[in-house]
């Protein structure tokens, strides 16, 4: 049988134990926030990097570009002193100079394919990085909405459940309050707990015969000898 004090305490105990779950999800809230975001840039980066690799193939391309064109320059000049040389020695050495740096050209040609293709390719990839970090980045986007309008629903029902709190702890007694609010600073939620098998619901440890007799003539406030909880028996 439970008094009619710890009826009370049990409807205050409900509403704390609300209240407590309540605020360790609303301090939750901001890092789960904070935990989507960081996702939101790590996709951002990633794109980034995609991009990143298109502008170095892009550049790569260019150089060869310049490159080749600095080549076709010499091979414009040597030619040109081949119409100016009077031996035959030095128009032969000339002509070595352009075959070589004809050759060199080509080499440079095929590079410049090569690059080309890594261009189209990179190209490809950013397409699709992007279409994939888009969508990604809108479902977290989504989802933050989702986590601030639950924040916000929930900072609504605290302030609700904050109101039927007092409600409950002006009808409990003075002496049960300060004795739930002693124990509370010292072992988690919940205070008051049933009492099974002679065992305490909190920690689980065996109480005396003495507790256990108390609490069940349940005329007083009984607590465990073990945790210091407040124990009922559970008829």
């Amino acid at each position: 049988m439970l008094s009619p004090a710890l009826e009370k305490l049990l409807v205050f105990q409900d509403r704390d134990q609300r209240r407590l779950a309540l605020e360790q999800q609303i301090k939750r809230a901001p890092e789960e926030i904070a935990s989507v975001r960081r996702k939101i840039e790590e996709e951002r980066a990633g794109l980034e990097t995609t991009k990143l690799a298109y502008r170095e193939a892009e550049a790569r391309r260019k150089a060869l570009e310049t490159e080749i064109g600095g080549a076709e320059q010499k091979v414009a000049r040597f030619r040109t002193q081949q119409l100016e040389v009077r031996k035959n020695d030095e128009y032969q050495a000339l002509g070595h100079q352009i075959a070589t740096t004809q050759a060199e050209i080509g080499g440079l040609e095929e590079k410049e394919l090569e690059a080309m293709f890594a261009i189209d390719e990179a190209k490809k990839q950013v397409k699709a990085a992007e279409a994939t970090v888009a969508e990604a980045v809108a479902a977290h986007e989504a989802r933050i909405k989702l986590l601030e309008e639950k924040e916000t629903t929930q900072r609504a029902d605290l302030a609700a459940l904050q109101a039927e709190l007092e409600q409950a702890r002006a009808v409990v007694p003075p002496a049960a309050l300060e004795t739930y609010q002693r124990i509370a600073k010292r072992v988690p939620l919940p205070i008051c707990v049933p009492m099974r098998d002679q065992k305490c619901g909190g920690c689980h440890l065996k109480v005396s015969n003495g507790v256990q007799t108390d609490a069940r003539v349940g005329s007083t406030i009984v607590c465990c000898d073990n945790c210091g909880r407040i124990v009922y028996w559970e008829s």
